[in-house]
């Protein structure tokens, strides 16, 4: 991974990071000024954040308990989690099964903080500081080798993430989920969803707002394009590629995306 992109353990309140940004539109504490700003700039042009972001905080919790459920996974590993909220990945799966195992990773020291106290008593479940393309630094932790058994299925979660990472043919989401599923048997998940829109406008401003607010920890709005090109090779379960809000709805009237200048696109792909 580039020097520039190598990880640091200070917080700094007044950078906004999209960890915490997510977590002010969620409704939770731990968030900064500058993190609150950013977000009431980027509502200038996209005023559909605050419900997208609930709106893919449900879709996960209804995929985690459908993994956890339907297809028996008892191994989440969850790539840029963010800081913790109600009904976390480990909070869901382990209603269904308590001996689930969930490894969070994240590269915001805010994470590492939050995570590490809340699950200090949680021997199933851990937090580590890492960057998500760091694949071979994850995977070969002493964390995920403890909670995490590849030869069993696993799912791995990059939810709402890869708009955070640029386009790179080493290091970008392709080459990220191309790594990944070297690792993984037969059975195993791929959940993958991210910001998408189809109006070039709104790609470009949020794309350059971003990454000026964060000081170049972003990488860009995608189009559904790019999204369905991740999934190749995997087999994708109904109702496919979609935006999140419509993904296997709890009820007939469950909450909609109904603005449509940006939207939360993806799915879940099983492992041939």
């Amino acid at each position: 991974m580039p020097a520039e992109n190598q990880l640091s353990t200070n917080i700094d309140e007044h950078v906004p990071t999209a960890a915490r940004m997510y977590d002010h539109y969620l409704g939770g504490k731990d968030n900064y000024a500058a993190d609150r700003a950013a977000c009431e700039e980027l509502d200038k042009v996209v005023p559909s954040t605050r419900r997208l972001a609930l709106n893919n905080r449900r879709f996960l919790q209804r995929a985690v308990r459908t993994l956890a459920q339907d297809y028996g996974i008892r191994q989440f590993l969850d790539h840029g989690s963010g800081l913790p909220t109600q009904d976390n990945v480990h909070q869901v799966a382990q209603r269904i099964d308590p001996d689930t195992h969930v490894v969070y990773v994240d590269n915001d020291p805010m994470v590492l903080v939050h995570g590490r106290a809340l699950l200090q008593q949680d021997e199933r479940t851990a937090v580590i500081h890492a960057d998500m393309r760091q694949t071979d630094e994850i995977f070969a932790h002493e964390d995920t080798r403890r909670l995490i058994d590849l030869s069993q299925p696993v799912a791995v979660l990059f939810n709402s993430v890869f708009h955070c990472i640029p386009d790179s043919g080493t290091d970008g989401p392709l080459a990220v989920v191309r790594r990944v599923r070297e690792r993984l048997v037969p059975g195993s998940i791929l959940l993958m969803c991210q910001l998408v829109s189809e109006e070039a406008e709104v790609r470009e401003f949020v794309t350059d707002f971003m990454d000026k607010a964060t000081q170049g920890h972003w990488g860009r709005v995608r189009e559904e394009k790019d999204v369905a090109e991740w999934f190749e090779g995997l087999d994708v379960l109904e109702p496919g590629l979609v935006e999140v809000s419509t993904w296997r709805p709890d009820t007939e009237v469950a909450p909609r995306q109904l603005t449509h200048e940006w939207v939360e696109f993806g799915g879940i792909g099983v492992v041939r």
